[in-house]
């Protein structure tokens, strides 16, 4: 089933979606309310449209899991080999604060695990990749009519590394939440590895400042959900990072019974904290 996806044809929905962003960042738009108080806008839902539509039209055989689209019971997603996990706009306050930091998520994740990952960033024109074996990579300045196929699309991108440590250690925090646990374990890391520097980002964008080795690692005791995490996993795994749960120490699932994440740490291979 992996081989069969080409990531160019999913890099092409993420920039589409992207597209209906910023016609909707650029006008003078509503922010509504969801139930959990979380924003919304016209933003979240056009992309939604477009990305499922699109996904469902290349990908007939491939069910989607959504933030703005229908939650299935787990008794129905449960038997699913392989989904999509998508967040169409992953910032959704970092939108509504127009400071650029907000992503188009979209994952591939078979058999609890994400295998494919693009993550968006409209207003910088940056996109992030990754497919398993095939490793992670970032463009600049996207242009998809550039590019012919996949073939094309890997050979003009960086590949990322989440493997060496900088010689400074740096660390991504979230620039909503930063709980106490989360400051606590910023203390462990300086105590291993001395002074540490705190970046802070926003959205998914987060993930990929460790895929890309500009962070060693991105602790986050927060709530966060499936779609939030699913496409940077995919990105800081391939780059040779890890995503674990802060307790059990093992790979962050998905398509669980709760979508909601347990909290989870961000880091390089090589670190040992």
């Amino acid at each position: 089933m992996l081989n069969a996806i080409n990531l160019l044809d999913v890099i092409t929905i993420s920039i589409k979606a992207g597209e209906q962003i910023i016609d909707v960042y650029n006008s003078d738009f509503a922010v509504e309310n969801k139930e959990d108080q979380s924003p919304l806008t016209l933003a979240d839902k056009k992309s939604h449209e477009v990305i499922a539509s699109e996904l469902s039209r290349l990908f007939p055989e491939i069910p989607i899991l959504s933030e703005e689209g229908q939650h299935l019971p787990y008794e129905e997603r449960k038997d699913w080999e392989y989904l999509w996990i998508v967040d169409p706009l992953d910032g959704t306050k970092e939108f509504v604060k127009r400071n650029g930091e907000f992503t188009v998520n979209i994952a591939l994740v078979h058999k609890g695990y994400p295998v494919l990952g693009v993550i968006y960033a409209p207003v910088l024109n940056t996109i992030y990749f990754a497919k398993e074996g095939a490793g992670s990579f970032k463009i600049e300045g996207m242009d998809t009519m550039s590019f012919q196929n996949e073939a094309e699309v890997l050979s003009n991108a960086e590949k990322l590394s989440a493997v060496e440590l900088n010689k400074e250690m740096a660390a991504v925090a979230s620039r909503s939440h930063m709980s106490p646990e989360t400051e606590e374990y910023m203390n462990e890391v300086k105590k291993k590895y001395g002074d540490v520097t705190i970046t802070s980002a926003g959205s998914s964008l987060k993930l990929c400042l460790v895929a890309e080795g500009k962070a060693d690692v991105y602790p986050r005791f927060a709530p966060t959900m499936e779609w939030d995490t699913a496409a940077g996993q995919a990105i800081v795994e391939q780059a040779g990072g890890k995503v674990i749960q802060a307790d059990s120490k093992e790979r962050l699932s998905y398509n669980k019974d709760n979508l909601l994440n347990p909290w989870f740490i961000v880091k390089k291979a090589s670190l040992m904290v």
